[in-house]
C-alpha cells in the first residue's frame, strides 16, 4: 500500500534560523515559507535527490506543533510521510486493520496541496504517520 518516503518532518522554534541551517551549512536546496494555516503551520521544504525534509514552524499556541516544542524545546522529528496512491482505499484498509486515524478521519489538503491523513503514533510504533496521496 505505501509507496516511496515523501518527507520526514522535523519541528524547529526558529524556521528562519533552520532554513538557514540546512542552506548554509548543509548546502541545500531549501524553499521559501509558506504558511499553511489549516494545520496551523509555516513549513520549508529541503529539497534531497531522493526525498524531502519538512522544517516545521508553528503559527499560534493551538497549533500541535506549539504543543511538541513544549515537550522538545529544541526541535526534533515529528513525522514521516509516505506516499499511498489511493488516500481514500488507505484509509479503509488501514482502519479495518484496527489503525486510528487522527482529526474527523477525513482527508485534508497538506502542503503539497494534495490530500493527507495522520495515523495515530501508538498504532505505529510510537510514530505519527503522514499518508499522502501521490
Amino acid at each position: 500500500m505505501i509507496g516511496r518516503l515523501n518527507h520526514v518532518a522535523i519541528a524547529v522554534p526558529d524556521l528562519e534560523a533552520a532554513s538557514a541551517q540546512y542552506r548554509e551549512a548543509l548546502m541545500a536546496k531549501v524553499s521559501d515559507p509558506v504558511d499553511e494555516p489549516d494545520h496551523g503551520v509555516s513549513v520549508v521544504f529541503v529539497e534531497l535527490d531522493n526525498t524531502k525534509i519538512e522544517l516545521l514552524q508553528p503559527m499560534g499556541e493551538d497549533s500541535p506543533i506549539a504543543k511538541f516544542l513544549e515537550k522538545n524545546p529544541n526541535g526534533g522529528i515529528h513525522h514521516v510521510c509516505y506516499e499511498v496512491d489511493d488516500i481514500q482505499a488507505a484509509s479503509r484498509h488501514l482502519q479495518a486493520q484496527g489503525a486510528r486515524i487522527l482529526g474527523d478521519g477525513e482527508p485534508k489538503i497538506g502542503a503539497h496541496k494534495k490530500p493527507v491523513l495522520f495515523l495515530h503514533p501508538k498504532d505505529f510504533n510510537g510514530t505519527l504517520v503522514e499518508l499522502e496521496q501521490a
